[in-house]
């Protein structure tokens, strides 16, 4: 997908310069109307709610932007043209739902079924044969993008993608981790366990070749990639031996691909890709988002794993940011990623000391021009001046994001560069998930721990090896099979003001026949070009074989017309498929 997240680096505004010289004449405004005002503390507030919201409308086929989409299905934007989003990405994917698993785990326990049909989604989307490969050999895997069926998507693209499989590795490790405390260890090795094991597999057998970065552009060997490689094989070898399991890559291929990451480190800072011919300086937002994912709680500054307050991902983050500063006349002088900013905090208070050195003395001069190096400890004034300097400069970007955030809270693509106004892609589901992410560091909100202080000592010579993947097709289970299932019902039909479509049928949610106790459908999505009418019958009993068929109302609001043809048929889903989309086009 060739953009940056508005929130995870909290602006777009500093994408990589090809996507972004976008001509004004040529965006388009997601949403309008007066900017966000009142503190950035009210904006918060009041935004959360609206992005975690964007982020559940956004899960086919219960969310309201996501109707068509199969069930667990995370597609990446309901905008189906100019650009096209309308698919379901294996990155975007994981990391939405490592933040729906991570508030989950914090007490939001109405997520959970959202999380299990995200897993039994992948668990199909593992299977699918696609451009890239199958599961033979593991090279589906990398496949970056499918539809939001969860069928191949087999247009020309940037493929195959390596993160993907490391971060839904990751998104599911955390989430049994939570299972194993509560009981749930059949769930996780006879479920769960299995997609964990292959995409683990995939990383150790696949590290070591080169592939296509996150923005979908270059094709080399990716910074972002490689950092979250590296968490997911030590993630991944700790949950095995918790239950009983083994992971051979884990144990031989962590650390030489720690090793490996070692080597976009320029003295400077990140060179983000690299193994590419691609002329660019390597200063890329990929590098702040690989210490965003990162990010261990209990980790000291370690330059080895890049940790947020570690003196390397601090200097890279100001070399980032100065690269764009005159670009950019939306942001100039504004910090770039809030986020990482928020995590160092939180490292540096817990370590009760800030400690600069010559690596990072530029990234804090920035701050405070006349600090040296040295350790300060929490009590001195330094440590009070530069780490409240530290989140202001953070709030400060904050508030930019604030000053363009449309009143309906809607967070697109991107922004421009130019006057703030979102362009591209509206409603985008990392934007809303990385703003949740990036306001909770801000409040100390943070994950579990990943292991990261356990596996910071990269070998003294590295090794370009790689570890032969062992794949299994995955079970399609879960705990609890379900009584009733929710089927939404789309249809496309071109009607006029003041007529309303329905659906009836011989189940009792859908009005046993009867036209006044049919299920309304609404027109939200509706457009002269894609008639959509669509809706959701909330309990429909499982195994249950119905019949159906739409029908409107006039103007009139009594007249009442039915599609034509014979009625139709569908048996709704049995086991643990909570979700069912019936999608139809009205019979003449």
């Amino acid at each position: 997908m060739l953009y940056i997240s508005l929130f995870v680096v909290l602006v777009a505004v500093i994408s990589y310069r090809n996507q972004l010289s976008l001509a004004a004449s040529s965006s388009r405004w997601a949403h309008s109307g007066k900017r966000a005002e009142g503190s950035l503390d009210s904006f918060i507030a009041s935004e959360v709610p609206i992005a975690l919201r964007g982020v559940l409308d956004n899960i086919g086929p219960l969310g309201t932007k996501a109707t068509e989409a199969e069930t667990g299905a995370v597609i990446a934007s309901p905008s189906k043209a100019d650009p096209d989003y309308f698919y379901t990405w294996t990155r975007d994917s994981a990391l939405t739902l490592k933040l729906l698993v991570d508030t989950f785990i914090a007490g939001d326990a109405s997520l959970q079924p959202v999380i299990e049909d995200y897993i039994s989604a992948q668990a199909i989307v593992q299977t699918v044969a696609n451009p890239s490969g199958d599961l033979t050999d593991g090279t589906g895997l990398g496949e970056p993008k499918f539809e939001a069926d969860l069928t191949a998507f087999t247009g020309p693209w940037g493929r195959p993608q390596r993160d993907g499989p490391a971060l839904r590795a990751t998104t599911l490790i955390t989430y049994s981790r939570w299972l194993l405390a509560n009981g749930g260890q059949s769930n996780v090795t006879s479920t769960i366990w299995p997609i964990i094991s292959n995409d683990l597999s995939y990383v150790g057998q696949y590290w070591n070749r080169t592939g296509f970065d996150l923005w979908e552009e270059v094709d080399g060997s990716s910074f972002f990639t490689t950092a979250v490689q590296h968490r997911a094989l030590v993630e991944g070898q700790a949950l095995a031996e918790q239950i009983g399991k083994s992971c051979p890559a884990c144990e031989s291929q962590a650390p030489e691909v720690l090793c490996f990451q070692q080597s976009f480190w320029n003295g400077r800072f990140i060179v983000s890709n690299i193994n590419n011919r691609n002329g660019r300086n390597g200063r890329d937002v990929n590098s702040i988002l690989a210490s965003i994912h990162s990010f261990d709680p209990d980790a000291a500054c370690d330059d080895a794993t890049f940790q947020p307050c570690s003196s390397r991902a601090l200097a890279n983050h100001k070399e980032v940011t100065d690269s764009f500063r005159s670009e950019y006349a939306v942001n100039s002088g504004i910090p770039q990623a809030a986020e990482q900013l928020y995590s160092a905090l939180y490292q540096i208070n817990r370590l009760g000391r800030l400690d600069v050195d010559a690596t990072s003395l530029p990234f804090f001069q920035g701050l405070d021009p006349t600090i040296s190096a040295g350790s300060y400890p929490s009590s001195s004034d330094i440590y009070t001046a530069v780490t409240s300097a530290v989140k202001a400069y953070a709030d400060g970007y904050l508030s930019v994001v604030q000053q363009y955030t449309p009143p309906d809270g809607g967070l697109s693509e991107q922004y421009s560069r130019n006057d703030g106004s979102p362009l591209s892609a509206v409603d985008l589901t990392w934007s809303y998930a990385a703003f949740i992410t990036a306001t909770n560091r801000r409040s100390s909100i943070v994950p579990p721990p990943w292991g990261a202080s356990a596996a910071n000592v990269p070998p003294v010579s590295c090794v370009g090896t790689s570890a032969p993947g062992t794949y299994v097709t995955p079970p399609i289970a879960c705990a609890v099979n379900v009584s009733e299932v929710a089927v939404t019902f789309n249809v496309r039909e071109p009607t006029i003001y003041g007529e309303t479509v329905y659906v009836s049928g011989s189940a009792a949610a859908l009005g046993g026949w009867d036209t006044a106790k049919g299920l309304e459908l609404n027109a939200n999505r509706y457009t002269s070009g894609d008639p959509l009418w669509s809706g959701t019958a909330r309990s429909l009993p499982a195994g249950e074989q119905i019949e159906y068929k739409y029908y409107k109302t006039g103007t009139d609001g009594v007249t009442v017309t039915w599609d034509g043809g014979a009625n139709r048929m569908f048996t709704v889903p049995e086991g643990c498929q909570r979700n069912a989309v019936r999608s139809d086009v009205w019979q003449s």
